[in-house]
């Protein structure tokens, strides 16, 4: 009885963990303590579903790029592109949304949802972006997507310089 009680309420709201379960089963009216449903919710193979800190991180086996943007002036479309990737918060769980983006116009070039964080969605962004114009320099962050062999090739191959702002977290 317990056990389906959760399932129905972990597939109603994905994002309840183990402490929102335990307080919504209370409200409910069933005296259980978070060490039970923490035992029956690992049992059924259920987890929170949220996003989980440095999502983005780069690979060590991929290649890093400089950082080509310090000190130019944008003074005309198509110089400088830009990438980056956020999630959007649902009822039932999140997606993430990639938005190319011209620096200069700031008019967005090309966007995909996901409900994953791979590399399809984000390659197809920007096969639809690349579709349209081609940049002199695509910026992005070191996150794994952007630092990944099929992005940079995409890139190099159509003649776009690749740059990557630094971050210090995790490298």
């Amino acid at each position: 009885m317990l056990m389906k009680l959760i399932d129905e309420q972990y597939t109603h709201i994905p994002f309840y963990g183990v402490p929102r379960m335990t307080a919504w089963l209370k409200r409910e009216g069933h005296c259980i303590n978070h060490k039970r449903i923490r035992r029956l919710m690992r049992m059924m193979g259920l987890y929170a579903i949220y996003p989980k800190p440095s999502l983005s991180k780069p690979s060590k086996e991929h290649r890093k790029y400089s950082y080509l943007l310090k000190g130019l002036i944008l003074d005309q479309p198509d110089q400088v592109w830009c990438a980056d990737i956020t999630y959007i918060r649902l009822t039932q769980g999140f997606v993430y949304l990639i938005a190319i983006m011209d620096w200069f116009s700031r008019y967005v070039l090309s966007w995909k949802l996901s409900n994953t964080l791979d590399n399809e969605f984000c390659l197809k962004a920007l096969d639809s972006a690349l579709r349209v114009s081609r940049p002199d320099i695509f910026n992005t962050d070191q996150g794994s997507q952007f630092t990944s062999c099929e992005w940079t090739e995409r890139l190099l191959v159509s003649g776009i310089r690749i740059s990557m702002e630094w971050s210090w977290k995790g490298l």
